[in-house]
């Protein structure tokens, strides 16, 4: 395959408008509620599967009914899922989207079999068969963060196989601590720029990118900023490119459709600014439709977006 992406599987259960919580024991009412699978593995798994991407999936889910909507759901577009693993002992991760009317979002987020995932659960016979190994969620997987997903990052590098890291929000404060072990296995690392700065303490993509190749010697760094585009770097060369203007419904899942058009791009062997604009089109895409990767369109129609906007 081309693209393992390995790391959280999450369903979401989005309802809105949602202003405020009822007093306890009371009840409130809301006019929508849709359910969607999510989490960073999955979200750049479905969307490489739409853009036409051998991808495979891995991860731990729960043997119940959220786990069977992940299976299905990535069955269903084409995701290889061998690589997933049901245990009876945990639930699947979840998480509850309260979105407001002016569309800010709150989560309660129940982190379950991503907390258990470890190791052990991975099926190597499968990681040797992909081209780029992509881990999604470092910082919130946390019998697998550290030292276990630097072994792995380590191991398939070893093999041949291209690493690929997008991080998540650190809660608990750790964030370097955690991840610089993993980092001096990383050939593409693609954080996003709150998460680049809070790992850094630096401010500026340029400083960003140079810290993590002067240290760990990241080939290519690629920064997400969100409506501000996103800034790349390798050795030779170093652009930024813009987000393409689309209508926004729900920004949920952006920065991992972003990865995916990265990944597509850098398998068809692109060269960076024709990646790069590839990964901005579809996280455009994704933007366009409520959920993580409702949005997420074909090669050919997620080009449309970027010829549009330098047409």
């Amino acid at each position: 395959m081309d693209v393992l992406s390995l790391g959280i599987y999450v369903v979401d259960v989005l309802g809105r408008p949602i202003d405020q919580f009822p007093e306890k024991g009371k009840l409130a009412l809301f006019d929508e509620l849709e359910i969607h699978t999510g989490g960073c593995a999955n979200n750049t798994a479905l969307a490489l599967a739409r853009l036409g991407i051998s991808a495979g999936a891995m991860g731990k889910i729960g043997t119940d009914t959220f786990g069977d909507l992940i299976l299905q759901t990535l069955t269903d577009n084409g995701v290889d899922v061998a690589g997933m693993r049901q245990d009876a002992d945990v639930s699947t991760s979840f998480t509850f989207v309260a979105i407001a009317s002016d569309g800010e979002r709150t989560f309660y987020h129940y982190i379950g079999a991503n907390g258990e995932l470890c190791e052990a659960d991975l099926n190597w016979e499968l990681i040797k068969t992909t081209k780029i190994l992509h881990i999604a969620g470092a910082l919130v997987m946390p019998r697998f963060d550290g030292a276990p997903m630097a072994n792995v990052l380590r191991e398939a590098k070893r093999l041949g196989i291209t690493t690929s890291l997008d991080t998540a929000y650190d809660a608990t404060g750790k964030w370097m601590e955690t991840l610089a072990p993993c980092l001096h296995h990383v050939d593409i690392f693609m954080p996003s720029i709150v998460e680049a700065q809070q790992l850094t303490g630096m401010s500026e993509c340029r400083e960003i990118a140079q810290f993590f190749r002067n240290n760990y010697n990241i080939q290519t760094i690629a920064i997400k900023m969100g409506e501000n585009g996103s800034y790349i770097s390798t050795p030779e060369t170093e652009l930024s490119v813009p987000a393409y203007p689309v209508n926004t419904v729900d920004a949920t899942g952006a920065g991992d459709a972003y990865v995916a058009g990265f990944l597509a791009g850098t398998i068809m062997g692109w060269d960076l600014e024709a990646t790069a604009k590839l990964a901005s089109a579809t996280g455009a895409a994704c933007v366009t439709a409520i959920g993580t990767t409702a949005g997420i369109q074909n090669l050919e129609d997620t080009l449309k977006i970027s010829h549009q906007r330098s047409g």
